[in-house]
């Protein structure tokens, strides 16, 4: 009797070509001072309140978030209150309709102003196809559907908007990769294939990666290719170092520390190359502070 080959559930559309994306643009503290402090209680609720003192303006902004999580019959309940004063409500069911179904339901609002946002998404995932489908109930409505399909490491993923207003697509894209075991590569075709972007990954070994972007703007009066390079060194088990540059001449490096179990701090320094006498630099830190669990 044959074997029965289950093929693995492939990534989202939003994480299309991740692992380049993580690695060029994660864990670079530059827009100032960050804090984030994680707690959880004993009976299951997670606390977040996460701030950022913002280098250009001083201005802080923050966030307080609470979530729930009922692990065994798939229910999650988010609460976040902002610094702007927004309120926000989500609430993830999973498995509950069908198997490999999830329904999260997020809701917005502005006191201050009475504004307010509705947003319903369906994600189902099967072995070999994602997919996903967004009603933004009062922007609209409009009605954003995506779906990636994958077999043998091959990725094919596309992604369109419906405005039920104008009763036309308002917007589509186009995806393409290969994911191998150490390496990546993925190409898009976004905003109504006028923007083209490949990026590629590789885990060189289990202590360095590396990584690389390229954009193109059809409609951009500049035909110059946007070109970004980076990788990613292991120090130790504790604290690893990255680096990243692009040929609009900035470079940036990052160091990321663990002081201990649950405590991380970050550093970060992007320097314009052609501007060395100039205060354009960018310095920012990062620490974050994670209680055990109980």
């Amino acid at each position: 009797m044959a074997a029965v080959v289950v093929h693995p559930v492939p990534p989202s559309w939003k994480d299309l070509g991740k692992s380049a994306s993580d690695l060029l643009n994660k864990d670079f503290p530059l827009a100032g001072n960050a804090l984030e402090v994680k707690t959880r209680a004993p009976n299951g609720v997670a606390f977040k309140v996460a701030g950022l003192r913002d280098a250009k303006s001083a201005a802080i902004a923050g966030d307080l978030e609470a979530k729930y999580s009922d692990v065994k019959n798939g229910v999650t309940l988010t609460q976040t209150w902002t610094t702007s004063n927004v309120l926000k409500t989500q609430v993830e069911l999973e498995n509950q309709v069908a198997k490999g179904l999830k329904l999260d339901i997020q809701g917005h609002l502005l006191p201050a102003t009475q504004g307010k946002s509705a947003y319903v998404t369906a994600i189902y995932r099967q072995p070999s196809v994602h997919t996903r489908a967004l009603l933004d109930v009062f922007k609209g409505p409009t009605f954003t559907a995506d779906a990636v399909i994958g077999r043998d490491g091959f990725l094919l993923g596309a992604e369109s908007t419906y405005s039920v207003p104008s009763g036309a697509v308002t917007r589509y894209a186009l995806g393409l990769g290969y994911a191998a075991p150490t390496y990546t590569v993925t190409v898009h075709g976004l905003a109504n294939l006028s923007v083209f972007s490949a990026s590629y990954y590789h885990k060189v070994s289990k202590d360095v990666e590396a990584g690389a972007k390229a954009i193109w703007d059809s409609k951009s009066t500049a035909s110059q290719v946007g070109l970004e390079v980076g990788t990613k060194c292991y120090l130790d088990n504790t604290a690893f170092v990255k680096a990243k540059v692009n040929n609009a001449n900035i470079a940036a490096l990052s160091y990321v520390q663990a002081l201990r179990p649950g405590v991380k701090a970050s550093f970060g320094l992007a320097v314009d190359m052609t501007k060395l006498g100039e205060a354009s630099h960018k310095v920012g830190t990062s620490l974050t502070f994670e209680a055990c669990e109980y």
